[in-house]
């Protein structure tokens, strides 16, 4: 029996293999990067409603949002790893107009996100107080501890319906449908921003309050996006249809390890920095541990928000990729690539340029945060800055070496930037150079980055100047 909406999915295949890819991409990107912006928005409303706090409780309370980063970035991974495994098989089976398999690959996913975020939901409360201590970088001044905590309690809350909601996330975008994601994500984005100040301020909750309105937000984007799921021709999410073979379970590591390499590497990154960074900042009494952990925490959120753009035109292009690449139109996956590459490269060169000539009023946008940690955000965001181009080769790179399920070379690729490069150079360069190696890490890091991509992504290349394999295209 064939699922609702078979006649609308027929369509899109037609769609999705005939129509300028240009156009496709541009079309699935729009609200894929609002989504992606405004998610990072109300990542930067957090720092922003913290901040405001003010003086030295403030500074802690940014510094806390800072080192409990690292396991949003861990829940994220995890519901990224299932989702895009998931939904990168999902877009070549509707490529190769395999429904049934398409169905069973979706619930398959949904069923493991949630049960993956439920583990770490119980693990996170069991040893709450354990994991805050590890990630406070801070081992002299133990005033980052407590706002740790309260951080992180509602945050694994959380987890259940963040992994849930970033698994159905990627599965309507790479179906795509990236609208019915771009709802689920801006509504529960937008509850997140009127919550922050209301649950900080007016009910006093202090830091506490930045993560509980992330919890009540997380749940109830889940709830839109789950319902998105009966819409229109996208795949009906039934449990009962899950699969949890050996096959499946194949599937989706080799779709999906690359995306938990990239974000696991960068959560294990944001633990190195801050664990240097408050080595580096308590060694020199100008600064101060917290200080310079909050520092490198408003730079962080602000390049979340720059490479954002960069991420949301890459998942623009995945499902043209992949439902291309599924039908065997190897030249219309070469076209798209390039063009990825140009978009990319020309919003890289506009906005270096804002920051660069404006560092001192972006960095402005937290002005209760205390000007020592203002003053040392505005060199490492010009520095962060300076490689940003680089992006517009890597992240085209590993997304089509993702999507086209060859999992080797994008999982190094994936780790790369912020793991075998960056993490050395972050625990190196301070030995020899002090603050200025910390700052410089990224930078090179980013770097031979570039040159590993354009090592790895000339087999892609040689790969996609084959002939189409469907007749006549």
């Amino acid at each position: 029996m064939s699922q609702p909406g078979e006649e609308l999915r027929q369509a899109k295949y037609v769609r999705m293999t005939t129509t300028p890819v240009e156009k496709l991409i541009l079309k699935l990107a729009v609200p894929t990067i609002l989504s992606m912006l405004v998610t990072t928005l109300y990542n930067l409303a957090d720092t922003f409603f913290v901040s405001s706090i003010g003086g030295k409780e403030g500074t802690y309370a940014i510094a806390a949002v800072s080192v409990s980063l690292s396991i949003m970035s861990l829940i994220q991974a995890t519901g990224f790893f299932i989702g895009q495994g998931a939904a990168n098989y999902i877009s070549r089976a509707l490529g190769k107009q395999d429904t049934r398999k398409a169905d069973e690959m979706a619930a398959t996913g949904f069923v493991l996100a949630a049960g993956l975020g439920l583990l770490l939901m119980l693990l996170g409360e069991i040893f709450l107080e354990p994991i805050a201590k590890f990630l406070c970088a801070a081992r002299k001044d133990k005033g980052l501890i407590a706002p740790t905590v309260q951080y992180l309690r509602w945050i694994f809350v959380a987890a259940p319906f963040m992994t849930s909601a970033f698994a159905i996330n990627n599965q309507l975008r790479f179906q795509g449908n990236a609208f019915y994601a771009m709802i689920g994500v801006v509504s529960g984005a937008v509850l997140n921003v009127g919550l922050d100040p209301l649950f900080i301020h007016v009910f006093g909750m202090g830091v506490q309050g930045a993560s509980a309105a992330t919890a009540i937000s997380q749940a109830v984007s889940f709830t839109i996006l789950f319902l998105g799921t009966r819409r229109g021709d996208n795949l009906r999410i039934h449990p009962t249809h899950a699969r949890i073979s050996g096959e499946n379970l194949g599937l989706i590591v080799q779709g999906g390890l690359p995306s938990l390499m990239r974000q696991g590497t960068a959560a294990i990154a944001v633990m190195v920095l801050n664990r240097v960074a408050g080595q580096v900042g308590g060694a020199d009494p100008a600064i101060g541990e917290a200080t310079l952990i909050a520092a490198f925490g408003l730079v962080n959120k602000i390049m979340m928000f720059l490479n954002n753009v960069v991420i949301g035109l890459g998942q623009g292009y995945q499902p043209v990729c992949g439902f291309n690449y599924g039908a065997g139109l190897y030249s219309r996956v070469r076209k798209a690539f390039w063009f990825l590459v140009k978009a990319v490269a020309i919003w890289c060169i506009v906005v270096t340029a804002f920051v660069e000539i404006f560092t001192p009023q972006v960095v402005g946008m937290f002005p209760d945060a205390e000007a020592k940690v203002r003053e040392l955000a505005v060199t490492i965001l010009r520095l962060q800055c300076a490689t940003l181009i680089l992006n517009a080769f890597i992240v085209p790179s590993n997304m089509s070496q993702q999507t086209m399920g060859m999992m080797v070379p994008a999982s190094v690729l994936a780790m790369a930037r912020q793991g075998v490069f960056m993490i050395p150079l972050a625990l190196l360069l301070p030995l020899l150079f002090g603050l200025k190696g910390l700052e410089f890490a990224q930078p090179v890091g980013d770097a031979l980055t570039m040159i590993l991509a354009l090592i790895l992504q000339s087999r892609v290349l040689r790969l996609l100047s084959q002939p189409d394999r469907r007749p006549g295209a």
